[in-house]
């Protein structure tokens, strides 16, 4: 009786205090399924890139490089016409040390170059974020500078880190969209509508416990959301165990119910024996999203891309004009992409829409990766023997595709990928694109038990549900309104229990 009462205690006071964040996080993370946290996809960053216009006099990468003293390898290059709607070559020299306060994000340490006079550009001031934003606007769009700022509830993400400070830039279109420029290169990294921000605010920001982020919790925020998703845990376990003590089986209470209580305390007794391993699951799996003391980390040795690229990236005078390139590409290409690939350096003609044009960076012939050296070269990209390696047409359960608005959402898997496990002791699994000879995913044991533990327990992303839609919706809807249900009744409960706690007190 001991035991039990104590069981009974834990549950009461810990559902006072959780029950609240329980409902939320079940009401958001329906919010979730539809609309997530601002982002900016490449898609959409393509869609939004002014073309590129095969008859301007751009300098060719190495000339312009050189006027900007930029010199020695490269870890990136690309030309874009994303600052202030002028092409620009952006520069990542290898070896870049990243901004003052960030690790190595998008923009870290990246040289912004005028593709037609050479000139370095400066970070971004007003004036200049304006020209971006109307750029990735379009035509006839009105636009209001909102000032700059480090971080707000938009934009906590990590990966904006190297571009901060970052300036506001509100859109006078139907979707009154506000836009957000990075102060270092001038490009355009977040947009989000006003629907978009409405439901953020009901959506990800609070099941996120973004609240606390950007203030004088941000410190603790990982440790906050840790040790409230432990304290969930317990307290849906314990009245779990409470609940199928109080349920009688072969003979019923007075009452003629199954369960002693009333009103509320029924409801809320009832929904938790239907949905409470619901409950545990999500709040575990959400647990698991925050890679808690880096349990997932197996400490794999990182990728020989030497092995694959074949030397660093170096522009020399040999390499064609953009004109050139662009010509070949054909009409409609917004980015070029400058990458090594089996000891040839290549260029990645982007379009709108669509995989990119691989060409010759010194003839600009379109290029095809030879696909025996490819796959030789590959498995040397670890010091370990080859186990398998095969050819994929569809997605599997690690390598997998999501809708953009989603947290793992939005970024490129491209279809067909080779598929190579290595013979490791983090059984590593690479995942190389064919057309392009770039690595576009890897996975270890540790990201396969997160695969499991967060992704398939807390989104339900296994494929063969995710494409039955709307059975996908139907059943989390169904299971999360379960929840709220019995989360609700415990914010009406443990709100009287206090209430009778105070009153007492008070006499």
């Amino acid at each position: 009786m001991h035991t039990k009462r104590l069981l009974f205690l834990l549950h009461r006071w810990l559902g006072v205090v959780l029950c609240a964040f329980f409902a939320m996080w079940f009401v958001s993370g329906v919010v979730m399924m539809y609309v997530g946290y601002p982002k900016l996809t490449a898609a959409e960053r393509l869609q939004h890139l002014p073309e590129l216009a095969s008859d301007a006099a751009l300098l060719a990468p190495q000339q312009a490089l050189a006027r900007a003293g930029v010199t020695g390898p490269l870890k990136e290059l690309r030309l874009a016409a994303a600052s202030a709607g002028r092409p620009a070559y952006f520069a990542v020299p290898l070896g870049a040390m990243p901004a003052k306060g960030a690790k190595s994000a998008p923009g870290s340490g990246t040289v912004v170059v005028d593709a037609l006079n050479g000139a370095r550009i400066a970070p971004a001031d007003e004036a200049h974020a304006m020209a971006s934003a109307a750029a990735y606007a379009g035509p006839n769009v009105g636009l209001r500078y909102l000032g700059t700022m480090e971080e707000d509830a938009l934009t906590h993400s990590r990966g904006l880190d190297a571009h901060r400070p970052l300036h506001r830039v509100q859109l006078d279109d139907a979707d009154a969209t506000l836009l957000y420029v990075s102060g270092r290169t001038a490009e355009v990294v977040r947009d989000a509508p006003r629907t978009e921000r409405i439901w953020n605010y009901v959506g990800a920001w609070i099941h996120w416990l973004y609240p606390f982020r950007g203030n004088i919790f941000d410190r603790y925020w990982t440790d906050i959301v840790n040790w409230l998703s432990i304290a969930g845990i317990a307290a849906a376990l314990s009245g779990t165990i409470v609940g199928i003590q109080r349920w009688r089986l072969s003979r019923t209470y007075r009452s003629g119910s199954r369960s002693p209580y009333q009103g509320f305390m029924r409801w809320h007794h009832i929904s938790g024996l239907l949905f409470a391993l619901i409950a545990i699951t999500w709040v575990f799996s959400g647990l698991m999203s925050m890679n808690p003391w880096r349990i997932f980390d197996s400490g794999a040795a990182p990728l020989k891309m030497e092995a694959l690229e074949g030397g660093p990236l170096q522009l020399t005078a040999l390499d064609a004009a953009p004109a050139a390139l662009l010509s070949s590409a054909g009409p409609g290409t917004r980015e070029l992409r400058w990458s090594r690939s089996l000891g040839k350096t290549v260029v990645l003609a982007q379009a709108a829409a669509g995989r990119p044009m691989l060409l010759d960076s010194r003839n600009a012939q379109p290029f095809a990766i030879d696909t025996a050296a490819l796959r030789a070269a590959a498995a040397r990209i670890l010091p370990q023997p080859v186990q398998s390696s095969e050819l994929l047409s569809a997605y599997d359960l690690y390598y997998y595709s999501r809708d953009a608005h989603t947290m793992t959402g939005g970024a490129t898997k491209p279809l067909p990928v080779w598929r190579i496990a290595f013979a490791d002791a983090h059984e590593s699994w690479v995942y190389i694109d064919p057309h392009t000879g770039t690595v576009v995913a890897r996975s270890d044991h540790g990201k396969r038990w997160s695969r499991w533990l967060f992704a398939m327990l807390h989104s339900w992303d296994w494929l063969p549900l995710l494409e039955r839609r709307p059975l996908w919706d139907m059943v989390l809807i169904v299971l999360s309104l379960g929840g709220a249900l019995l989360s609700v009744t415990g914010v009406v409960i443990g709100w009287r229990r206090l209430g009778i706690k105070l009153r007492s007190v008070r006499a």
